[in-house]
């Protein structure tokens, strides 16, 4: 099943992925991972982005939980959205 512009932590058959993801979460170290206000606006850009769809970013094909995480990564969209 597709889920367009839904995350991992959404979606009930994804749970076992989502729980892998969330164990890299928390391995990163404090200085790698961005502030929890910049994590949750990120997704919620994400989550209006139309190349959003189970998860995944269409355009470079991560995780947008994942990437959303670490305070180097960036939208790889080329209007740089976040």
């Amino acid at each position: 099943m597709i889920c367009r512009r839904c995350l991992l932590a959404e979606m009930e058959s994804e749970k076992p992925l989502y729980a892998l993801l969330r164990e890299w979460l928390a391995a990163l170290a404090p200085e790698e991972k961005a502030a929890s206000e910049t994590y949750g606006a990120r997704l919620a850009v994400c989550r209006k982005c139309e190349q959003l769809t189970n998860g995944m970013c269409a355009l470079c094909g991560c995780y947008v939980e994942l990437r959303a995480a670490k305070t180097c990564m960036g939208c790889p969209s080329p209007k740089n959205r976040w």
